[in-house]
């Protein structure tokens, strides 16, 4: 218990490096855009009649420093704020904390991600067994094919087709927001059923752009795992068709889960595209909305939450790793 809490002490210290060095980078990364908006907005209070300490104070209270601060001041002072917890406020949602602009967006990203990266996981791994215990038949050779095709889509022509085909040729599906603009939101049926409704396009665009990679990886294992020596042995003593399945799959899933976690945190970063054309309010329209009008709090929150889902799932790989397998922690 003491070497797991250790190793896990570790890995979060590691993390917490990584995502101070990304944060720092974003934020030169962010500041190299063209255009100013803290110099943009000073001289717009100056021009309403704004003394301009007054002006100067309140850029500052908007973007957390004052537009004639050197670029090495912003940044000390993003970096003392991120250290308290403090995001600072949003620009284009009137001095909103960023916090809270975020909080509000993240769940419409987390549901659909995380919904459709586990049906893609579950289908896959179960096709890929298939296709490869049944490589020589015809069912082996058309999973095969459907996995090398769906994983060299790209995510923008899957997305693109999905709303033609199920929104604007059969009309099947709603198309933008989360819910429809009639229903109060809250626990009844009503709403619940049309957040589901309106969250089948995206979560089907994630599944399908995953469901390749997995059918794929879980075949090469299986495959792999066919001829270790263990499957022998088993089969030697006598062991029935369905114990010989669970041993392959057992083994040939480990590592999946090292891919499946990583994948959340990626995919988390890859919404900004699918959020885009569906017109789905979550964090990758919030960032680009961001970029967009140059509200640079916003941006760095955005950046700044991809970053921290991706090191936690690569700490979470790391640790699921070392518990489902016990020849790792040895």
């Amino acid at each position: 218990m003491k070497g797991f809490l250790r190793r896990l002490s570790v890995r979060l210290a590691a993390g917490l490096v990584m995502t101070a060095v990304v944060a720092t980078f974003t934020f030169f990364l962010i500041h190299a855009l063209p255009g100013n908006p803290g110099d943009a907005a000073y001289e717009q209070f100056v021009m309403q009649g704004m003394a301009p300490e007054q002006a100067r104070a309140k850029v500052a209270v908007i973007y957390g420093f004052t537009s004639h601060e050197s670029l090495f001041q912003q940044y000390t002072s993003y970096m003392g704020q991120l250290l308290r917890g403090n995001l600072g406020v949003s620009i284009s949602y009137s001095g909103v904390p960023v916090s809270h602009v975020i909080a509000s967006a993240a769940p419409w990203t987390i549901l659909p991600v995380l919904t459709g990266l586990l049906v893609s996981f579950l289908v896959g791994v179960t096709a890929g067994v298939v296709a490869a215990v049944r490589r020589s038949s015809r069912w082996g050779g058309l999973l095969s094919l459907s996995g090398s095709l769906m994983a060299g889509v790209p995510s923008f022509v899957l997305a693109l087709l999905l709303a033609f085909l199920f929104h604007t040729l059969w009309g099947l599906l709603p198309f933008g927001d989360t819910s429809d603009v009639t229903l109060t939101p809250g626990l009844n049926a009503a709403y619940i059923g049309s957040v589901a409704t309106h969250a089948v396009l995206p979560v089907a665009t994630y599944a399908l752009l995953s469901y390749g990679g997995w059918l794929l990886s879980m075949k090469s294992s299986v495959v792999s795992a066919l001829g270790d020596d263990f499957i022998l042995a088993a089969e030697l003593r006598g062991i029935t068709p369905a114990t010989r399945m669970r041993y392959i799959g057992r083994n040939a899933v480990l590592p999946l889960f090292t891919v499946l976690a990583l994948s959340f945190g990626f995919m988390f970063g890859g919404s900004v595209i699918i959020e885009h054309i569906f017109d789905y309010p979550g964090l990758g329209s919030l960032l680009l909305q961001s970029i967009g009008s140059r509200d640079y709090p916003l941006m760095g929150g955005a950046f700044l939450l991809i970053t921290v889902a991706i090191v936690l799932a690569n700490i979470l790989a790391e640790t699921l790793y070392s518990v489902i397998d016990p020849r790792v922690r040895r």
